[in-house]
């Protein structure tokens, strides 16, 4: 895995290609649009999706948790898709296997009550304002604040030699915003244009690449 470490108000953070980002003065690890339950959701209705996709979440947050080791683990908005249906029982179980503090932030798709998630220990909150960061699942602007958001599942799309094109997931900065790339598979994405002075890192096998 090659991850990528940028500085922000002086605050150091690390990119990484599973679309996570990492805090390293809070020891906090930023998730943001994990989608649980989309899986299900879309097999209760017929679609064509593998099983074994309900668990590649799963393995894949303990991948991620297992390379940061973090105080924290915020989850940045929409971390399950719809109501309840069986995923929620496995977010049980995998939560119990932790022993770090978990927040979420709030987002559109987060219907399930506050109640079964503070049954778990953890914390619902409408967003974080943090030494001079605001973490919000839509972006925002906010005076002096530099904003970490998601909700956007934001991608790039790169054009090669003649009609060839390709569109990458990515974290997407300008500046006084950080956008986070869309971890749940399954989720789609958006694809934004950059402009002068904004920066993208795109998510590349297992590397974050700066273009």
């Amino acid at each position: 895995m090659e991850t990528h470490r940028i500085t922000i108000k002086e605050q150091h953070f690390v990119l990484h290609p599973l679309g996570v980002l990492f805090w390293e003065a809070q020891g906090m690890l930023l998730i943001s649009d994990v989608h649980l339950g989309k899986v299900s959701h879309f097999r209760k209705f017929g679609a064509a999706v593998p099983q074994a996709a309900v668990r590649r979440n799963f393995e894949l947050l303990s991948k991620s948790v297992a390379y940061f080791s973090p105080k924290t683990i915020c989850f940045m908005g929409d971390l399950f898709h719809s109501s309840l249906n069986k995923e929620w029982h496995l977010f049980e179980d995998w939560v119990a296997n932790l022993t770090c503090e978990i927040i979420l932030v709030a987002g559109n798709h987060d219907i399930i009550s506050p109640l079964k998630y503070e049954a778990l220990g953890i914390q619902v909150v409408p967003e974080i304002r943090r030494d001079g960061f605001l973490l919000t699942h839509h972006p925002e602007e906010c005076e002096n604040l530099f904003n970490f958001s998601g909700h956007i599942h934001p991608a790039v799309r790169l054009q090669g030699q003649g009609r060839q094109s390709i569109r990458l997931a990515c974290f997407f900065k300008s500046k006084n915003q950080l956008i986070l790339p869309a971890f749940g598979e399954f989720t789609g994405t958006f694809t934004l244009k950059p402009k002068q002075g904004d920066e993208v890192f795109t998510l590349v096998e297992n590397s974050v690449v700066k273009i």
